[in-house]
């Protein structure tokens, strides 16, 4: 049996929308003495980007996205990255991107996906959640020597705190080596060009494309 399809069952599980199934599949292998590192890789974003492929081509939508990324990226928080970092697990990166959505908005089912498709692609994620002010996009991306930063808004009352990271991140000595990238329902590649960001990303799929040709990776 090749190590593909070794975890064809927690591929499976996710291409199945069952998260009671992604859950209980992880486990057996962890319980197995499988390689954390190759459960993710090759089981969850596998499928992950299985979906993503689905999502492009028009066979998913939005609903399965959320449907696929939610109980992937619990499994990952909750079970596996303890063991990581526990062994000291190294997952090879493209990079390492701080992620979340700006001061005043609480919406993030939409960063939530772009998060977990960029970790399938195999970006270092940080994710530092919803309503974030920008001094924090700024600390974390120190903290973390990132690579790029992702900053969602979905209510054009909060477009402005965007230019606020971008400030921050000029402030912090920090532009020449961060790429900043932004989206949300009201963004538009026009108004990041505006507030001098480097890149736009309609939805999760473009974000992953985007982050890699910012970053220069060829895959």
């Amino acid at each position: 049996m090749s190590k593909e399809d070794k975890y064809q069952d927690i591929q499976d599980a996710v291409l199945s929308f069952d998260a009671d199934k992604v859950t209980e599949t992880t486990k057996k292998h962890l319980a197995q003495g499988d390689d954390p590192i190759e459960i993710i890789d090759l089981g969850l974003t596998k499928a992950l980007r299985t979906v993503g492929q689905k999502f492009e081509s028009g066979e998913f939508f939005l609903m399965h996205l959320v449907a696929a990324a939610e109980p992937v990226q619990r499994v990952i928080k909750e079970i596996l990255e303890p063991v990581i970092q526990k062994n000291k697990g190294q997952r090879k990166t493209l990079g390492k991107v701080v992620l979340g959505t700006v001061q005043g908005d609480i919406h993030d089912i939409g960063k939530n996906i772009v998060g977990a498709m960029l970790f399938a692609a195999g970006f270092d994620m940080y994710d530092i959640g919803k309503d974030i002010p920008s001094d924090q996009f700024v600390n974390k991306a120190r903290e973390v020597n990132a690579n790029m930063v992702g900053a969602s808004a979905l209510l054009s009352t909060s477009l402005p705190a965007q230019k606020q990271i971008v400030d921050g991140i000029v402030a912090a000595g920090l532009r020449d080596r961060v790429k900043l990238v932004f989206g949300g329902a009201p963004v538009t590649d026009q108004w990041v060009k505006e507030i001098h960001g480097d890149g736009y990303a309609e939805n999760a799929m473009e974000a992953v494309n985007v982050a890699k040709k910012l970053l220069k990776v060829n895959q």
